[in-house]
């Protein structure tokens, strides 16, 4: 397995901002905006952090919808004795190399 720094870096980012830690943040994110600088905060404040946290909601809802996924593959894999070692952990490896694995399979 290559190990690419700049994509795992993007991997953990994104894990990372499906963290419900990362709804703290952009509360303490508006918390600063309002007390450093009250008078920017306007209409289009307003929409932006809106837009930050339905976007924060997507990725949380997707990586829940991805690791439900790759869970229940899992268990297919091991229920029916298939899913050897290199299989069950295809998910930590970056996805061009998933994709190379995908094409040597078929």
């Amino acid at each position: 397995m290559t190990n690419h720094p700049i994509g795992h870096a993007l991997t953990k980012l994104g894990e990372w901002a499906a963290h419900p830690a990362a709804f703290g943040l952009a509360l303490l994110y508006a918390a600063a905006w309002l007390l450093f600088d009250r008078e920017s905060f306007d209409f289009h404040g307003a929409t932006e952090l809106i837009v930050l946290i339905m976007t924060l909601f997507i990725v949380r809802s997707e990586h829940r919808d991805t690791q439900a996924i790759q869970a229940k593959l899992d268990e297919i894999l091991r229920a029916q004795g298939r899913g050897t070692e290199e299989v069950t952990t295809l998910d930590h490896r970056e996805p061009e190399e998933i994709e190379r694995h995908r094409e040597a399979r078929r």
